[in-house]
């Protein structure tokens, strides 16, 4: 069974920091490409970032320099490093399993507000 559970969401003021991860099992991590998605109550499902099965990167206008995506194929584990949050990147962080996301965790809850 594909397994995926993010943790390390939390309430934040703007310009402050959070790390997520993702712990995955049930499937062969280190052959997938995986992303990041968020949804925001009301809104769409959003495109963060990704990584390739080869650590290539690539990352939404939105987000960019200020988010950074990796991966621990040992660990089977992705990991979303997020700097200098703003109001805007409130939203509920879901990782997934290449694009559009076939399997995508519950989701981790990320607050930012003053």
């Amino acid at each position: 069974e594909v397994q995926l559970v993010e943790s390390g969401g939390g309430l934040v003021q703007p310009g402050e920091s959070l790390r997520l991860s993702c712990k995955t099992s049930g499937f062969t991590f280190s052959r997938d490409d995986m992303n990041w998605v968020r949804q925001a109550p009301g809104k769409d499902l959003e495109w963060v970032g990704g990584i390739t099965r080869d650590s290539r990167t690539g990352y939404a206008n939105a987000v960019k320099g200020r988010f950074t995506i990796s991966r621990d194929n040992r660990n089977k584990t992705l990991k979303l490093q997020m700097n200098s949050l703003k109001t805007e990147d409130t939203a509920r962080y879901h990782c997934g399993i290449g694009w559009p996301p076939t399997a995508k965790g519950q989701g981790t809850q990320v607050t930012v507000s003053a």
